[in-house]
């Protein structure tokens, strides 16, 4: 290729350019030929230079293929590097924009693109990454599965992950484990398979691949773990702070009147009252769901929880913002200032980020004779607090914590016995001592804890992988990581996130 001129032109450097070989080879048959039948010009976009456009306008030959046999009458001559047949772009040019919309997608590439002197529009970013051909899986020995949510609650999918090269392998449509079970089938080397304790994809592990070890993902069970503390800590949450002091005669209300019950309390007994009077004729999930007007996941929590107190412990250890100035407040009513609007005022001042009227609530209470103001004194711990004290190694704690720890664990037995369990388990779990399960799950389920003990029962389910989670090097870590970079690549692209996309992007960009 010889450049015959340059030109620069508005925001763009012009190449005039032509071939002089004396042949072309046919693209059908690769028969060369050296009869020209005519010629046209080409304009091709080339990567820019010096942060300004390039465009190459290149005079091209058509040649007659000399081989009758050949489908093509004629033919256009093709310079390597440079030139593809119906393309307008350089193959350089082309691939640097695969990759800025591998990288960004659709409006954010065509920003960038921009900054770099290329003009092109977000739907060439998306066609020419939809035009990527599929990675070629090759042999598997351990694989990663998870679900992952195109519309929490609705519409969820399933992404596959190589346990070696961390590597995504596959994604497909919902979740179930029919579909797992059919991809596996394809893939008969697999001999790992780590998973979360769903029993969706544990079935559709064992129908697919047999041969394989399923594993059971620490990540996973430590959370679960975490939530079996957290509603244990919640039902002795009266045993986390100091015990109340004692109020004077002579300060206390002559008659205290109970707090009126919550709205939500209310609804939640008699929604509970209801699920479980329509559980007891039989009636599935998803036919209550549809006679009240509940969601399935929220008859799902009142079918299987234990009672409707514990429903109702759950609003009432919600934090509201006028908690962490309470103290301030009952100083201050003390001291004889019942203006609630000066209260506000003075609690602003401190960092108080509510409204007033968050206030008056809380000290209408006093006002009306439904309780009295104790002498301010430190504000206990919440749940959600103790909970992270617990689940955290004892060497990361600050000492004040570890304080606050030691005297909740001299107040409650229970709670006592519950840091004990799960540190027994954090050792377990980071020394990947499975052989110690089972004395673990029998020492829980003689206690009373009956969170912890629930937890322990569930491990029995799925004991096998549970028991490789716990002994195996295999998690799913690297899933876990996948799954996070997919949550940002599906927000990134403002909802044009479809399957195809979708699928193309996680597949093939690092």
């Amino acid at each position: 290729m010889f450049i015959d001129r340059v030109e620069r032109g508005l925001g763009v450097v012009v190449l005039e350019a032509r071939v002089r070989s004396e042949a072309a080879v046919c693209g059908r048959c690769g028969v060369p030929s050296g009869r020209v039948h005519g010629g046209y010009r080409r304009r091709l976009r080339d990567v820019a230079a010096g942060g300004v456009g390039v465009e190459v306008r290149l005079w091209v030959r058509r040649f007659r293929c000399e081989n009758t046999a050949c489908a093509a009458v004629t033919f256009a001559e093709q310079v390597e590097g440079l030139t593809r047949p119906h393309g307008r772009y350089t193959p350089l040019l082309q691939g640097l924009l695969t990759q800025i919309g591998l990288a960004l997608a659709g409006r954010a590439g065509v920003r960038l693109a921009a900054a770099a002197g290329l003009v092109v529009s977000r739907h060439t970013l998306l066609r020419l990454v939809r035009a990527l051909p599929e990675p070629v899986v090759g042999p598997v020995h351990a694989v990663g599965v998870d679900d992952f949510a195109f519309r929490r609650g609705r519409h969820y999918g399933t992404v596959l992950i190589d346990m070696d090269t961390h590597r995504p392998l596959d994604m497909f449509d919902g979740r179930e484990g029919d579909d797992l079970a059919a991809w596996l089938r394809q893939h008969p080397e697999i001999e790992v398979i780590c998973r979360d304790r769903s029993g969706g994809y544990g079935e559709g592990a064992s129908q697919g691949a047999p041969q394989a070890v399923q594993v059971a993902d620490r990540f996973h069970l430590w959370q679960n773990l975490g939530q079996a503390v957290e509603k244990t800590v919640n039902e002795h949450r009266a045993h986390l702070g100091d015990p109340a002091p004692q109020v004077p005669v002579d300060e206390a209300p002559a008659t205290v009147q109970p707090l009126p019950e919550k709205k939500i309390v209310t609804r939640f007994r008699e929604q509970y009252a209801a699920v479980h009077a329509l559980a007891a004729k039989g009636l599935s999930k998803a036919a209550i769901g549809r006679e009240l007007g509940l969601h399935q996941a929220t008859v799902r929590k009142f079918v299987q929880a234990r009672s409707v107190e514990d429903l109702i412990a759950k609003t009432e250890q919600r934090e509201h913002l006028v908690d962490d100035y309470t103290g301030y407040l009952h100083q201050r009513w003390h001291e004889g200032e019942r203006n609630a609007t000066a209260l506000f005022r003075e609690i602003k001042k401190l960092g108080y980020p509510g409204g007033e009227l968050a206030v008056q609530r809380y000290l209408r209470r006093f006002r009306h004779g439904r309780g009295h103001a104790p002498q301010p004194g430190p504000k206990p711990p919440s749940v959600r607090k103790v909970t992270s004290w617990i689940m955290t190694h004892p060497d990361h704690l600050k000492d004040a914590e570890k304080t606050a720890l030691q005297q909740i664990r001299s107040r409650d037995s229970a709670l006592n016995r519950l840091v004990g369990h799960v540190r027994a388990f954090a050792v377990m779990m980071t020394g990947r001592h499975g052989d110690r399960l089972e004395d673990w799950i029998t020492a829980v389920e003689r206690d009373s804890l009956a969170p912890l003990a629930s937890f322990a029962r569930n491990l029995r389910r799925d004991y096998n992988a549970v028991h490789n989670g716990l002994s195996l090097v295999y998690s799913s870590g690297a899933v876990e990581g996948t799954i996070n970079r997919l949550k940002m690549l599906k927000r990134q692209m403002f909802g044009r996130a479809g399957l195809d996309l979708l699928r193309k992007r996680v597949l093939l960009s690092r």
